[in-house]
């Protein structure tokens, strides 16, 4: 892999294990409002988990090619999670209410931020993840 290759990813990588640090954040049921499970801290652990794993595959990246069902497990995480959150983004751009991502303050206490916050979140986990298949498909070449 080209050095350039290597740098984007280290830095991609690094972002994504950012994305997953700032998760811990959404364990307070108070505060987090309408998650995707019914569990907030279930809830938080997967997206940490899903953005350290985006991270980790960048990092992996750089010396091989990732498994197609990384790929594939990976873009209906990402769909699965948009389909979820849909709704809240929908509520939040046409609803009664005028659109937000603060709302009052940076925490989550009306429903459609917080699951507009998760869509594009899944959003940005989608197109890291076809950022990873494009450069794997190169790797393989």
């Amino acid at each position: 892999m080209k050095i350039p290759y290597v740098c984007l990813n280290i830095i991609l990588a690094g972002l994504f294990f950012v994305f997953a640090w700032f998760q811990r954040n959404d364990i307070d049921p108070e505060i987090y409002s309408s998650p995707s499970f019914d569990s907030p801290t279930l809830d938080s652990a997967l997206w940490f988990l899903f953005y350290a794993v985006i991270g980790l595959a960048f990092l992996l990246l750089i010396k091989k090619s990732i498994p197609i069902w990384y790929f594939i497990l990976a873009i209906i995480a990402c769909l699965a999670e948009m389909y979820l959150s849909g709704p809240g983004l929908w509520e939040n751009l046409f609803g009664k209410k005028s659109f937000t991502m603060t709302g009052e303050s940076m925490s989550g206490t009306d429903p459609r931020v917080e699951l507009t916050r998760e869509f594009f979140g899944a959003v940005l986990a989608l197109a890291g993840v076809l950022f990873q298949w494009w450069q794997s498909k190169k790797i393989r070449a």
